[in-house]
């Protein structure tokens, strides 16, 4: 089944768009800002709720929350 765009569909179909579809190609999952990017593309769709679901999106397309993942980056 194609991806749907954002806000339609159930939840499983928008966190595989949001994390292997085309909206995990605009966010670039594993690169630097990829959290922030996430957070302003979905803050419009949730507003006040992003952050806590694109820390988890996050987890769920790399394996590594936010936190870890910038600690990792700085060397820690």
């Amino acid at each position: 089944m194609a991806d749907t765009h954002p806000g339609e569909g159930d939840a499983e179909t928008l966190r595989r768009y949001w994390t292997t579809g085309e909206g995990a190609a605009k966010i670039r999952w594993g690169t630097p800002g990829d959290f922030d990017r996430c957070v302003r593309r979905l803050e419009k769709y949730m507003p006040g709720r992003a952050e806590g679901y694109c820390n988890l999106l996050h987890h769920r397309a790399l394996g590594i929350y936010p936190a870890t993942h910038a600690k990792q980056e700085r060397g820690g």
